[in-house]
């Protein structure tokens, strides 16, 4: 039997754009095989075979369209004619009864009698001859198609009438081809050339959602492909829902997605045709969701099923046994056909399950529920019991699950919210943002009061912070503290609020925070005295900056161990505790992954991307970025995602991709600005400047930089403003704002002497030199030989451009090139694209002219007649306007003349002509 490569072609219903069936090449080019033979005379058979809904129909309507020169003769089997001898002949040969010939005849005889038309018993073999003659008579005049769909309802006469006719159909233009759900190997039709359909590609079920569902964003499509598992059908039915397969029901239930009623129907057909035994079997597998074999083999032995159903459902099609495991090929037909048994075959298989396992098995805690008739607060008990074992081994959303069918069942509505509330938590914890927020709604409206805190650990607070509605959040957070009775948990609850005051620029909140943490122990350690400091900017007026960074740089990795009491990172950076911060991070994450804890792996992931950009690690920043981003996305976590954006925004602006910036900066701004959200509304704006200002645009860049200090703006925040001091410096400068560049400076210099931090020393000094006065260069020097300044690369290389910069226009260009060649390296290396356009920009111009290309080592062949004749007599210290009566041009043409020489020379001044070899008298 001719069999494709196994594999997952993709389903053909519906078309493509184009046109064309979704990924089935292979399929339809044997298809279109076939019709091109009948064509030339020679007929042929196939067999297509698959699980329902898997596109065997899809492909039937693409050969019976392609025939449109045949004559075609279509049949769809049923159910309830599968008994009815000859019926499926009878539907098939309808459109052409009038070319039977008289009852006389041997062949109409027997046509007759199939059909139920007169005469008497006739064998199955003459049935066979008799149609294969008639298709061959009309075969004749034009190449003949036969198209069965549903081949499993087929009477067992027509299948093999069928069969006869498809074993000797090569020697005529005559094409049979036939869908069944079953192997041909056990059908009538053995021996034929067989095709498995199987379910779609990835790439393929992209393919048909664009058409089926086109407005469905990148979380649905994956969440479609993941739970239908490539099925056509099922993504056809899924997608007309709009995507929206109610992800609450599929998270309280642990199952995939319900599946649409025509899926359903077809599978309910195919457990209806198993013997009795067989159909519990196939239930049971249904039913016990894990797998185990020996559990389904148990309950089915009680049951009555043996070997022979095993067999059976083997054959079928629907189970597979692998080892300990009795696999489905998918959780969507396990899904399909638990739901399309039926309710009592449901409730009789959990019966069964809960019947063969010990009294404290976790799972029978989960059958007595499922088949519970109304509320029990015992089985409620017992599944309470199992979500807490759940909980202590990491299966979250297990124990999820388990307290939300609890609830269900609780008859106090007191235990049901707080068992919602519960539930709430860990599916919280889980990454199910959407449903733990419904749950704890439901929670509130069921039975409000403080237990709804004490149980779900303060959620309603996070939530709030995570949707990024800080000031909110801080009333949630600060009240919970007092309702929660976990040390940790109100460590965490207390740190949140701080960081919501933060990102809020509410001084006043952060206060009211601290207060309520400053006495809370925690595994007999006090929140440490130096958490104020960073959170307040008021570092000990008598420490010195060597002092403060090394003690600030040890609590850092105290604190691994308590992570919440980390600041955020634009904060810890503030304080120039990026490395150790930087550190602890990374050491978290695979943790986190390891955990499988969506929620802090996020947050963990959009704090180590702006410490990585800001130590030149870009592509580790960009790859935590969109990982954050995506699970943020997942999550509905509106906050934690404008942060991953916020990084990749800085990231664009440094890189130079100006249209990133914009979407980035508008995504985050269209969220944080009606929230509130200072800390997120600041960094945008602070992207937008540094772009603005690395395209050499200083209006536009100062313009979006004096937003974080703008009072009562909604970007206003001091730590974004301190970080973006130095741009704002420079694009002052630039524009002779001298005031505000000196407001600054001064800033920075203040700050620089309170924390020590390398990056504010090396940002004070350089706006410090670029305001001007005597001491520029020691400014230049000190920055540049600040402790640890090189572990903050972009922000080291721009401090040698400007001073290269600097020293280029006091004509020092040899140590100019110095600085501005490590620039280069730098930003060549990280991907600075316009400062290193700058940077090569002003390279160009600090070579001495004849290394440049002077008129001495064959530049001059470069100048015009005209230009030479200027460079001549310019060098020769003659003014524009004696240049112009000498040559009877205007001095504005000798201006033009000369900036073109100047260019081309790679020089800047009339002086440095004379150092270049003397331009010939132009003939």
């Amino acid at each position: 039997m001719k069999r494709l490569p196994h594999g997952r072609p993709s389903d053909g219903a519906p078309a493509d754009a184009a046109g064309e069936l979704c990924g089935r090449g292979e399929e339809t080019a044997l298809l279109d095989e076939l019709l091109a033979q009948a064509r030339d005379g020679t007929g042929g058979a196939l067999v297509l075979w698959g699980e329902p809904g898997v596109g065997k129909s899809a492909l039937l309507r693409y050969v019976h369209d392609r025939a449109a020169d045949f004559v075609r003769l279509s049949h769809s089997a049923t159910r309830p004619e599968a008994d009815l001898a000859h019926a499926g002949l009878h539907g098939l040969l309808r459109p052409v009864t009038d070319r039977i010939e008289s009852p006389t005849t041997a062949r109409a005889a027997a046509l007759r009698a199939a059909l139920g038309e007169g005469g008497g018993p006739v064998g199955r073999l003459a049935v066979g001859a008799a149609v294969l003659s008639l298709l061959c008579e009309l075969a004749e005049r034009q190449p003949v198609l036969v198209v069965v769909d549903d081949g499993q309802w087929l009477d067992e006469a027509t299948g093999l009438c069928l069969g006869i006719v498809a074993r000797r159909a090569r020697a005529h233009p005559v094409v049979v081809v036939l869908a069944d759900h079953s192997d041909p190997v056990t059908r009538p039709w053995q021996g034929l050339a067989a095709v498995r359909v199987d379910a779609l590609t990835d790439e393929s079920a992209r393919r048909l959602l664009a058409t089926a569902a086109p407005l469905a964003d990148e979380a649905t499509v994956r969440k479609m492909m993941r739970e239908t598992g490539g099925n056509p059908l099922a993504l056809h039915e899924l997608a007309a829902l709009g995507g929206d397969f109610d992800e609450t029901e599929y998270h309280r239930q642990g199952r995939s997605p319900r599946v649409g009623p025509r899926l359903r129907r077809a599978f309910r057909a195919a457990i209806e045709a198993l013997s009795p035994p067989a159909r519990l079997l196939t239930v049971l597998a249904a039913a016990e969701e894990h797998g185990d074999r020996l559990t389904v083999q148990r309950a089915g032995r009680a049951s009555g099923a043996g070997d022979a159903a095993w067999d059976e459902v083997a054959d079928a099609g629907l189970l597979r046994v692998v080892g300990d495991r009795v696999l489905f090929r998918h959780p969507v037909v396990s899904r399909a056909v638990y739901e399309g048994c039926g309710g009592a075959a449901r409730r009789q298989a959990h019966r069964v399950l809960a019947a063969t396992m010990p009294d404290g098995a976790e799972e029978r805690a989960w059958h007595l529920a499922a088949m519970a008739p109304d509320r029990d607060e015992n089985v409620a008990r017992l599944l309470e019991r199992t979500a807490d074992r759940s909980r202590i081994r990491g299966g979250t959303e297990t124990a999820a699950r388990s307290l939300w069918r609890a609830a269900e069942l609780s008859p106090a509505p007191i235990d049901a919210s707080r068992r919602l509330a519960g539930a709430a938590r860990a599916f919280w914890d889980a990454g199910c943002a959407a449903t733990a927020e419904r749950l704890l709604d439901d929670a509130e409206r069921l039975a409000p009061g403080p237990h709804i805190a004490r149980r779900s650990g303060g959620l309603r607070g996070v939530i709030e912070f995570t949707r990024g509605r800080p000031e909110v959040a801080h009333h949630y957070l600060t009240t919970d503290m007092n309702h929660v009775s976990d040390p940790g948990a109100v460590l965490e609850l207390g740190t949140l609020a701080l960081r919501a005051a933060w990102s809020a620029g509410r001084g006043d909140l952060q206060d009211g925070a601290l207060e309520l943490l400053r006495e809370l122990d925690v595994d007999g350690r006090t929140v440490s005295p130096g958490t104020p400091a960073w959170w307040r900017g008021d570092g000990p007026a008598d420490a010195t900056p060597a002092a403060m960074c090394a003690a600030d740089e040890a609590d850092v990795r105290a604190r691994a161990t308590i992570p919440p009491l980390l600041p955020p990172a634009p904060l810890g950076l503030a304080w120039g505790i990026d490395g150790p911060m930087g550190d602890v991070l990374r050491r978290r994450i695979p943790h986190l992954r390891r955990r499988d804890d969506p929620p802090r792996l996020a947050v963990a992931l959009a704090q180590a991307a702006m410490l990585d950009n800001v130590a030149g690690r870009w592509a580790e920043a960009e790859s935590s970025a969109v990982e954050g981003l995506r699970l943020a996305r997942d999550m509905g976590a509106d906050h934690i995602a404008s942060h991953c954006r916020t990084s990749l925004g800085w990231l664009a602006a440094a890189r130079g991709d100006e249209r990133t910036v914009a979407e980035a900066t508008a995504r985050s701004l269209e969220t944080s600005l009606p929230q509130g959200v200072r800390a997120l509304s600041a960094a945008a704006h602070w992207s937008r400047g540094m772009a603005s200002l690395f395209h050499e645009r200083p209006e536009e860049a100062l313009d979006s930089l004096m937003r974080l200090t703008e009072p009562g703006h909604g970007a206003e925040h001091p730590t974004f403003a301190l970080l973006a001091a130095l741009d704002t410096t420079e694009a002052a400068v630039r524009l002779g704002r001298h005031d505000l560049a000196d407001e600054r400076v001064r800033a920075l210099e203040a700050w620089a002497r309170r924390t020590g931090a390398p990056w504010a020393r090396l940002a004070g000094y350089v706006t410090r030199a670029l305001v001007g006065g005597a001491g520029a260069e020691d400014a230049f020097r000190a920055a540049l030989d600040v402790p640890g300044a090189r572990s903050h690369p972009l922000l080291h290389a721009r401090a040698q451009l400007l001073y290269g910069e600097w020293l280029r226009r006091g004509r020092r260009r040899i140590d100019a090139r110095v600085q501005i060649g490590g620039a280069i390296e730098v930003f060549d290396r990280l991907g600075a694209e316009p400062l290193h356009r700058r940077a090569r920009r002003e390279q160009d111009l600090t070579g001495p002219p004849g290394g440049r290309g002077s008129p001495g080592t064959g530049a001059t062949h470069r100048l015009t007649a005209q230009e030479e004749r200027v460079a001549r007599l310019a060098a020769e210290r003659l003014t524009n306007r004696e240049i112009a009566v000498q040559l009877r041009i205007s001095h504005r043409t000798v201006g033009h003349h000369l900036g073109n020489v100047f260019a081309k020379l790679g020089i800047n001044t009339r002086t440095e002509l004379n150092c270049v070899d003397a331009c010939p008298e132009p003939p």
